[in-house]
C-alpha cells in the first residue's frame, strides 16, 4: 500500500512540474515597446497602363504550288559493281474532277457494310453439332435490317435464334434509285455453323 501511496504523489508532482513547464514554454514574454516611427511610407503598389489587346494575325501562310516536275526520267545509279539500278517514283497526284451537278448520294444498289459474326449456340457446340440457316429479310432505308423470318434450317431449332439476332445486327449501304433511299424485300443470307478445328 505503501508503495501505492508514494508512486501516486511522485505521479501527481511529476505531472503538475510538467505542467508548468508547457505553460512557461508557450507563455508570451511582454513584449518591447516599440519606437514611434517617424518619417513618410511608402505606397509601393504599381499601376497597370490601360492597354488594347494586341491582335495575332493567325492566318496559314500561303502555300505556292510547287514548279512542274522535270519530265525527264530520272538517271540509274551505278553501283559499286557497276551494275546500274533504275529508281521509279510515282508522278505527281492529281485529284480526280468534280462534276459540281452530280448529288452526293448516287444511285445503286444495297450493299453489305458490317456482318456480325452470329454466337454460336452452347447446346449445339457441346453436342458437337454443325448446320447453316436460310434467312430472308427486309433491308431498309436506312440501312438497317427488318422482319427477318427463317426459310430453312438445318438442323431444325438449333440455330435459329443466333442467326436471327445476328442478322438483326447487320448493316448495308441501302439502295437508291434518282437519289432517294428504298427498301430492299426478299433478302436472302445463309449463315453457316461450323466448329473451328483447334
Amino acid at each position: 500500500m505503501l508503495r501505492y501511496v508514494t508512486a501516486s504523489v511522485l505521479g501527481a508532482i511529476a505531472t503538475i512540474g510538467l505542467l508548468t513547464l508547457m505553460q512557461a514554454l508557450i507563455a508570451d514574454p511582454k513584449p518591447a515597446e516599440a519606437a514611434p516611427f517617424e518619417g513618410d511610407l511608402v505606397d509601393w503598389v504599381r499601376l497597370l497602363e490601360d492597354r488594347d489587346p494586341e491582335r495575332i494575325d493567325r492566318r496559314p501562310e500561303r502555300i505556292t504550288p510547287p514548279d512542274d516536275p522535270p519530265t525527264k526520267p530520272p538517271r540509274p545509279i551505278i553501283g559499286a559493281h557497276g551494275r546500274g539500278q533504275e529508281i521509279v517514283a510515282p508522278g505527281p497526284y492529281v485529284p480526280p474532277k468534280r462534276d459540281p451537278d452530280l448529288n452526293f448520294i448516287q444511285d445503286g444498289e444495297y450493299l453489305p457494310i458490317t456482318r456480325v459474326q452470329p454466337i454460336y449456340p452452347r447446346r449445339a457446340l457441346t453436342r458437337g453439332i454443325e448446320g447453316y440457316v436460310l434467312l430472308e429479310f427486309v433491308v431498309t432505308e436506312t440501312g438497317t435490317v427488318r422482319d427477318p423470318v427463317v426459310l430453312l434450317a438445318d438442323p431444325p431449332g438449333y440455330f435459329d435464334r443466333a442467326a436471327l439476332n445476328a442478322v438483326l445486327k447487320f448493316k448495308y449501304k441501302p439502295r437508291v434509285v434518282d437519289g432517294i433511299a428504298m427498301d430492299v424485300p426478299g433478302v436472302r443470307t445463309r449463315i453457316v455453323f461450323e466448329i473451328a478445328d483447334q
